[in-house]
């Protein structure tokens, strides 16, 4: 595989829920959409490493991360899988700044001045540097998913997990993102895992493929046009049907 393909073959419980998926993808964004509770979230933290799947495979370019039959599990750390969860997952004792700055490899920054530097390079594209010195606790919903995006993105991971990393935010927030979000990934060359509620995400981060994910099963895969024209379930097609006036 090249250096920006990743394929995802799994089988992943959640107490009685089990979600099945089978997904490839390369340097391009790829997006996953479906119902509250159809299992995305679980899929995502099985590529992590945070669920342990019951059977498959997950593959990054060159490195094995799950192997079932091979009994390979890399441990979270070792993944280089950037994740933005849902909750955020920043450090309450550390500035915005801080945590940005945590993200950043050792070895691209060995320096506390350059860490600090690109900490706040990062913050300014994502409309952050103005709450740098700012503690979690007094950030707003979406002014802590932009420093979370912020810090999955300095990372420089070997695939990055976005679990709705626009939610939040307002809608004049959510178009500056979404356009830098886009740009980002373009620029960096480096696969992306996006689960959205919003089919504007999907178009705007052009993403080749979507999955739709309903009842834990892959239920329809294909292009954005494809499944907004033909839609295999009730789901999709409101889906797609929602995001057509923007």
């Amino acid at each position: 595989m090249s250096a920006a393909s990743w394929r995802v073959d799994i089988v992943v419980r959640a107490g009685d829920f089990r979600v099945a998926a089978r997904m490839r993808g390369d340097a391009a964004p790829v997006v996953v959409i479906g119902p509250n509770g159809s299992g995305k979230t679980t899929l995502l933290r099985a590529i992590v490493g945070a669920r342990a799947p019951e059977l498959g495979r997950i593959e990054v370019g060159d490195a094995v991360l799950f192997d079932a039959k091979g009994e390979i599990a890399l441990p979270p750390e070792a993944r280089r899988v950037g994740y933005v969860p849902q909750g955020y997952g920043l450090f309450p004792h550390l500035t915005v700044a801080g945590n940005v700055a945590f993200g950043i490899p050792a070895a691209a920054a060995p320096s506390r001045v350059e860490r600090r530097r690109l900490a706040r390079d990062a913050l300014a594209e994502t409309g952050c540097e103005a709450i740098a010195n700012r503690y979690p606790a007094t950030l707003s919903g979406g002014e802590k998913q932009r420093v979370a995006l912020a810090r999955a993105l300095i990372a420089r991971p070997a695939i990055l997990l976005l679990d709705e990393p626009l939610a939040a935010m307002d809608p004049a927030a959510r178009r500056t993102l979404r356009a830098s979000l886009a740009r980002r990934l373009l620029d960096g060359g480096r696969p992306a895992i996006v689960v959205t509620h919003d089919a504007r995400d999907v178009f705007a981060l052009g993403a080749p493929r979507v999955y739709a994910l309903e009842g834990g099963e892959i239920v329809q895969r294909g292009a954005p046009e494809e499944l907004a024209a033909s839609p295999a379930t009730g789901f999709i097609a409101e889906f797609f049907a929602a995001g057509s006036g923007a």
